[in-house]
């Protein structure tokens, strides 16, 4: 009995849209700069992504400073500690994450995965990326105007935030509101880049349940964007007129200092509504692209294909669904009316099915595999690991219950990193040392990968497990010292003085990392093809790294799904997608047209 590869077919449709000429640069500025190469493109967004995120790194270690050892340092008061706070949470949900998944990692994966010479608009995706730079810049530059940065917290929440008494009431905030009108204008661009280019340049072959999981997961975490992130680009010019033009969108009347403001009518919750409208498909927005890259770590580094790929698939499209009406747990302390509180803690569990659906598979697809522990796997493993610890806690916060006690909390504070820093931040680590090769030509070092993987994922249980200790003690969130309070008993601050330790060696062991990444590229070992031995097409090009254009004089025809490995029968344990049936017993990594 012979075996069939799954999804194999011996015939490709011809396509339907025929190929587009490139712009070819000549000058450096032009191959690098103001490049239109979307692989150009997604490492100017990574090193941007990477290098505002490490001053958000610096910060967290800041405010750690202080809620370790309070009052030590003198460069830290209570103002400063707020802005600290704000500035971290911003940069690293908006700024790092959102930025490096699908402005880096969208960028130079979906043209190479699906088969594309390029993204469908490359000068409008060149904009996007220098309109996302002109945003980091404007936020980065908060910090130098009269009054700092703002210190309203990342979630801006009116009337606090433009009023006197909150630091960066005036420049601050607004330079973080048009910031962020800024960044969304240029995500825009992109996004509809990535959405047409997913579903109008693939190639012959290339149907959409054939798409890489990371594909799928980038394409669906696009789309919540385009109809996310309005909602807070509205807020964000509302607060902006209320604050610079004295509207009253969101400020109520108020009496400030024994003067009456010059607001009236204006409604706080409605921007708290529109903010999490866009906050909580926001963590989903992080969340797909890590879903769809650990889908394929795992699949590539156990060597068995994907357990359950259309299931998958439909649970990536279910949770972006059910991502828009779960918004308003995050507002359970606002007076919600009880029957709306009921709504969203049901729809806030019922959106961990579709979650826990996912990781049953990723267990049953590393079930009897042939597991290699590379350093991207061990990556891959690390984040299922924490995404489960930290969507388990986020079942607590779920019921109204449970989250009106431990909202102002450090409880708060730790699930929210397990699940929406820690996680996604494993995944960044283990798709940039799965990918560094196809896109520098060499190998990571891999002494210094495992040391930097077991000190980042051991060091941040020890910064966050005590964490859950910390709110149920009470101990609140956001402030500047907690060594006064008299139902916070010693052990709360012996805890806070380790896990200030803990994060201090994480954030250094970042370092190593860095390291890493500039002396492999000068000095690593060259990485050939296809080091992993992996199906997708982005392995499968006719120069690594790749060239403007992808894959030479003509395009990979697609005859099969992207997880045929271990296939009985093939000595090389893997298909290619872009392999005929006829040539399975040839050489695995040869293209075929």
């Amino acid at each position: 009995m012979s075996y069939v590869a799954h999804d194999e077919t011996p015939f490709a449709r011809p396509a339907e849209i025929g190929e587009v000429e490139l712009y070819h640069p000549k000058t450096f500025i032009g191959k690098y700069i103001w490049s239109q190469d979307a692989k150009v493109i997604g490492v100017q967004y990574a090193i941007t992504a990477i290098a505002v995120g490490l001053v958000a790194l610096v910060l967290s270690g800041i405010m750690r400073l202080q809620l370790g050892f309070p009052h030590t340092f003198s460069f830290i008061n209570p103002s400063n500690y707020l802005q600290f706070v704000t500035m971290h949470g911003m940069i690293m949900v908006v700024y790092l994450l959102t930025a490096l998944f699908l402005g880096g990692f969208g960028n130079y994966l979906i043209p190479l995965m699906i088969g594309a010479r390029d993204m469908v608009f490359p000068y409008v995706n060149m904009i996007s990326y220098w309109v996302y730079l002109f945003a980091v810049l404007l936020l980065m530059a908060s910090f130098f105007v009269p009054g700092g940065s703002t210190g309203a917290g990342w979630t801006m929440y009116p009337p606090q935030a433009i009023l006197e008494g909150t630091p960066g009431a005036h420049w601050g905030i607004i330079l973080m509101l048009v910031s962020l009108a800024f960044f969304i204008i240029g995500f825009t661009m992109g996004g509809l880049n990535y959405v047409v280019t997913v579903l109008q340049a693939r190639t012959r072959g290339m149907t959409m349940m054939r798409l890489p999981l990371t594909v799928w997961g980038i394409f669906m975490a696009t789309i919540l964007a385009l109809l996310a992130f309005p909602a807070l680009f509205v807020s964000a010019i509302m607060m902006t007129l209320d604050q610079a033009l004295g509207t009253s969108f969101f400020i109520p009347a108020l009496v400030s200092k024994g003067q009456h403001l010059d607001h009236n009518g204006g409604s706080p919750v409605l921007f708290q509504h529109l903010f999490w409208f866009f906050g909580h498909p926001e963590v989903y927005i992080v969340a797909l692209p890590a879903f769809g890259i650990v889908s394929d770590l795992i699949a590539v580094h156990a060597r068995k294909n994907i357990f359950g790929y259309r299931m998958m698939v439909w649970a990536i499209l279910i949770i972006g669904g059910l991502s828009f009406i779960v918004w308003a747990h995050h507002m359970y302390v606002s007076g919600m009316n009880p029957y709306f509180g009921f709504f969203f803690a049901t729809t806030t569990l019922i959106i961990a099915v579709p979650t826990a659906l996912k990781v049953y598979n990723w267990v049953l697809t590393l079930w009897r595999g042939n597991i290699h522990f590379t350093v991207p796997m061990l990556f891959a493993i690390g984040f299922i690991f924490t995404f489960v610890n930290g969507g388990l806690t986020g079942l607590f916060l779920g019921n109204v219950p449970i989250d009106i006690p431990l909202s102002k909390t450090m409880f708060v504070v730790a699930h929210f990193h397990m699940v929406m820093a820690v996680s996604p931040v494993l995944v960044v680590f283990g798709a940039i040392y799965h990918w560094y090769p196809k896109i520098t030509g060499r190998m990571l070092n891999d002494s210094l990968g495992k040391f930097h993987f077991w000190v980042t994922f051991v060091g941040s249980y020890a910064i966050y497990y005590p964490m859950h200790y910390l709110g149920f003690l009470g101990v609140p969130r956001r402030y500047y010292a907690v060594e006064n309070l008299d139902f916070i008993p010693q052990s709360a601050h012996s805890l806070n003085v380790a896990i200030t330790i803990a994060a201090l060696v994480v954030g250094a062991v970042q370092l190593v990392f860095l390291y890493n990444l500039v002396w492999s590229y000068f000095k690593g070992k060259p990485g050939g093809d296809n080091p992993w031995n992996a199906t997708t097409l982005e392995w499968q090009t006719a120069h690594t790294p790749p060239t403007h254009g992808n894959f030479g004089e003509s395009l990979p025809v697609v005859y099969r799904w992207a997880y045929d490995y271990s296939v009985p029968g093939v000595e090389a344990d893997f298909i290619p997608q872009n392999q005929p049936p006829a040539t399975r017993g040839g050489n695995p990594g040869e293209q075929s047209s």
